[in-house]
């Protein structure tokens, strides 16, 4: 079905995304695509749909194919069939109907007859209330979504590549796209970090610059291999620091050898009333020898050095950054918020359909859930201040809160790294010391001047956790909403990494049930 053999790509600046990737699909395989943010993953999607040529290699594809992409703004300005592809056949067949059968609407039609019956057919079973002229522009994140996915039952492909579905996607949403993989005949190719869908597959397919590494096995199988290799990894590090300690003592015993063979020489010369002349040439001849031995063991500990570096560049990122998060000062079990009987007025309608009773109390993790216009947005501006409850009663305790959305907003475009992590130093950290806690997080002196603009998702919100650890009044609440949604899997673990040392008060929208149990959400507000 699809071939790909020794495929390489060049960004047109040149620069080498990644090179010897190989790749075979079969008909009926549910395959993942996973790698670091950056690493090519959508990239590789577009090669194999068309949309993008690949600098060397070869790629065989004999089947109907058909790509979801995780950006849907291009389609804004057209209607649903416009999205889909869809207009032209179905006018034809509207033509035909009313009795303008001319070959060039036979030829738009070939012979589909059963294209509305698929569209009604589609978007019933994506829950899709609309029309198929409405414009792209009145669809919310999750139902644009639905939208194309909808579309694989109207075009019928042979192979399906997926960019992050999941993305959008309520809790509703997602269980009716688990049940399509589970149930589905096509072949899937799917770029995601949804553990739940990951699950799902046959096959791990990690991406990386110089090829793929396949797993023969779902998300889990995945997860112990790379448990057993990091394990390995680990002790060969060990072992390679133990080598290193004992060439540098050997290094040192020898030298130290050869100094007391020296002086003792020296003296024994000196008493024999060796010419002052001969005395030079063996002091010249003693300080090559001692020159030479020194240079052989510099080059092995050289050697033994580099190949350190090198495994300990392959660590992963997690194992490599050092959080530091400071403790929330408030007692636990504080009450932070509370609302009794409130509801909020939209458009001169209440949007709960029953009023709302809770607490938060300090060190709590809560998740919000509820589907796509629930509410939940509104209920966060309420509980941080930013709204007015219609209805009901408040009350706010005295609290410091931050609000980290899926794009990590925080961050100022317009600063550099380091000058973004200046702008947290509230307790007067000199320059070396906020460059060692940026490096502690993976920013290295390359990226001290980058600009803010220029990082990635999984990269923005290192630099907040690191942001956040440098200001020394951390945070009594921290609300995060849909953090995972633009983040690969490497970051999300670092992101859970992070939380779980966190030891304030946590709000958390997200329809990630994994990663909801990862930062061990356990109390629910449900606003459906």
């Amino acid at each position: 079905m699809l071939i790909l053999h020794n495929i390489s790509y060049l960004h047109p600046s040149k620069n080498l995304l990644f090179a010897g990737i190989n790749l075979n699909i079969n008909n009926h395989d549910k395959v993942a695509l996973i790698g670091n943010n950056g690493s090519g993953k959508s990239t590789l999607l577009k090669i194999i749909g068309g949309e993008l040529e690949f600098s060397s290699g070869q790629l065989h594809l004999n089947s109907k194919i058909y790509h979801i992409s995780q950006i849907y703004g291009q389609y804004d300005e057209l209607s649903v069939a416009q999205a889909l592809k869809i207009e032209d056949k179905l006018n034809a067949l509207k033509n035909i109907l009313n009795g303008n059968v001319t070959e060039e609407n036979l030829t738009l039609l070939d012979d589909d007859w059963t294209i509305e019956e698929r569209c009604a057919e589609a978007l019933q079973y994506w829950d899709l209330k609309l029309e198929l002229t409405q414009k792209m522009s009145t669809l919310s994140g999750g139902q644009k979504t639905k939208v194309m996915l909808a579309g694989i039952s109207i075009h019928q492909p042979d192979l399906v590549l997926m960019d992050e579905p999941s993305n959008h996607l309520d809790a509703a949403g997602r269980e009716l796209l688990y049940h399509f993989i589970r149930t589905t005949s096509a072949s899937l190719l799917i770029v995601s970090h949804d553990r739940k869908l990951l699950n799902l597959v046959n096959t791990i397919c990690e991406l990386q610059k110089d090829g793929i590494t396949i797993y023969g096995g779902n998300y889990d199988f995945y997860s112990e291999q790379k448990i057993i290799e990091n394990n390995v990894l680990n002790n060969d590090i060990r072992a390679k620091e133990k080598e290193l300690r004992k060439a540098r003592e050997k290094e040192r015993e020898v030298m130290e050898r050869k100094q007391k063979l020296d002086a003792r020489g020296k003296k024994k010369q000196e008493k024999s009333g060796v010419a002052r002349i001969v005395l030079n040439t063996l002091k010249n001849n003693a300080e090559n020898s001692t020159s030479k031995i020194k240079g052989v063991h510099s080059e092995k500990i050289g050697e033994i050095s580099q190949n350190l570096k090198e495994l300990r560049f392959s660590l992963p990122a997690i194992d490599k950054i050092k959080m530091g998060f400071t403790d929330s000062p408030l007692h636990k079990g504080k009450i932070l918020f509370s609302a009794k009987s409130i509801n909020f007025s939209y458009d001169d309608h209440l949007i709960w359909k029953a009023n709302l009773n809770f607490e938060i109390l300090s060190g709590e993790r809560i998740a919000i859930k509820g589907s796509n216009g629930s509410g939940k947005t509104a209920l966060v501006k309420i509980i941080l201040g930013k709204l007015e409850a219609t209805l009901g009663t408040v009350y706010h305790a005295d609290k410091k809160s931050i609000y980290i959305d899926q794009d990590y907003s925080l961050i100022d475009n317009s600063l550099s790294v380091y000058l973004q992590a200046q702008q947290f130093n509230t307790s007067g950290l000199q320059e070396h010391d906020i460059k060692t806690k940026l490096n502690s997080f993976l920013f290295t002196r390359e990226d001290w001047n980058k600009p803010c603009n220029a990082l990635s998702g999984g990269e923005r919100m290192r630099l907040l956790l690191c942001c956040l650890t440098i200001d020394n009044q951390p945070p009594d609440l921290i609300v995060l909403d849909e953090p995972t949604n633009n983040l690969d899997i490497q970051n999300i673990e670092i992101l859970i990494n992070a939380i779980n040392q966190y030891q304030g008060t946590l709000l958390v929208i997200s329809h990630d049930n994994s990663f909801l149990e990862q930062i061990n959400a356990g109390t629910i507000l449900s606003l459906d």
